[in-house]
């Protein structure tokens, strides 16, 4: 089957719809599973009790708290606007974006990454991701060689992602080897602690667009993505696992740091979450990892918006737990 990607016109009950606070209430109507509920508070008293059924909340309070966007005044309508937009190009998958993280909201981290897989391998065999794909020309071939180095420093075992040539562009290479630093890491008789970190400009500019697209076999590929999932291995080393981002954090370049215990970033990293506008959902665990860190709202908003979140932000919102200088 062919044809082009769907619309907000052509699936049924899909697209954003915004309800506005009034008189310090936000109430949720009623709506279809595939649309994206948005509250929005502009004046007055910020509600104060939010009805679960919302997906993303924006505030033009500057302090306001988690779950909410703050959005300044005059911006309010713009943001809506492009919420609105980005909704309407890929409307089915911001749409499973949604509906994941509320579903996982309350699942364990391993039940929830699978959800998470299931959705995500599913977009695959849809027509917004073939759109993507087919609009989007495969450049280059994969570089050989190490993806990621194992040193001892001061007690600490650090695993680094080394291609830094690709913007440490996550391919099938860099997963497995990821996976197998990580296993090393969960079996290593030292036990001590484990820092995650990055060669080059960049931390990473996620996963590598050429190989998007490769699965012929999608439940293969949920398959694999779950026996080979980098961020299960990184959640399961608990408290000894420290993330050291800088520059670039792209997909699954925020997704899979953000499952550790300690996440420091340097003053020019920024966050991205683009898979949405893709066609796709984060694949990389970024529906368990970051909701964790974030709330499910923010997370809503970062991978429908596409938007980039600077440091400051992030250690705000507590994607991050400290701004440090550094870097490679």
């Amino acid at each position: 089957m062919g044809g082009a990607a769907p619309t907000a016109e052509s699936v049924p009950d899909a697209g954003l719809v915004v309800i506005e606070a009034a008189a310090g209430r936000l109430d949720a109507p009623e709506v279809a599973p595939g649309v994206v509920l948005l509250g929005l508070h502009r004046t007055g008293a910020r509600p104060r009790e939010i009805p679960d059924r919302f997906d993303i909340l924006l505030s033009t309070d500057p302090e306001a708290p988690r779950p909410w966007v703050a959005v300044g005044a005059q911006a309010a309508d713009a943001a809506v606007d492009e919420l609105r937009a980005a909704v309407a190009r890929t409307p089915i998958a911001a749409a499973v974006a949604a509906q994941v993280l509320r579903t996982s909201a309350d699942l364990a981290w391993e039940a929830a990454l699978v959800v998470e897989s299931l959705a995500y391998s599913m977009l695959l065999a849809g027509g917004e991701f073939r759109a993507w794909r087919a609009g989007t020309p495969v450049r280059g071939r994969p570089s050989t060689g190490r993806r990621v180095e194992l040193a001892r420093k001061d007690g600490a075992l650090l695993v680094t992602l080394v291609r830094a040539e690709a913007r440490n562009a996550v391919d099938a290479r860099m997963r497995d080897q990821l996976v197998e630093a990580l296993e090393f890491a969960l079996i290593d008789p030292e036990a001590g602690p484990v820092v995650l970190g990055a060669d080059g400009p960049a931390f990473s500019s996620g996963g590598d667009l050429n190989e998007f697209g490769d699965a012929t076999d999608v439940a293969l590929a949920h398959a694999i993505r779950l026996q080979q999932a980098p961020v299960r291995l990184a959640h399961a080393l608990g408290e000894r696992l420290a993330a050291r981002l800088h520059g670039a954090c792209v997909g699954a370049g925020i997704e899979l740091p953000a499952s550790a215990a300690r996440v420091t970033a340097a003053p020019d990293a920024w966050f991205r979450l683009p898979e949405v506008g893709m066609g796709l959902i984060p694949g990389a665990g970024g529906t368990v990892s970051i909701p964790r860190r974030i709330g499910r709202q923010r997370t809503c908003f970062m991978a429908i918006s596409g938007r980039d979140i600077d440091a400051r932000t992030g250690l705000a919102w507590g994607l991050v737990d400290a701004i440090e200088p550094g870097g490679p």
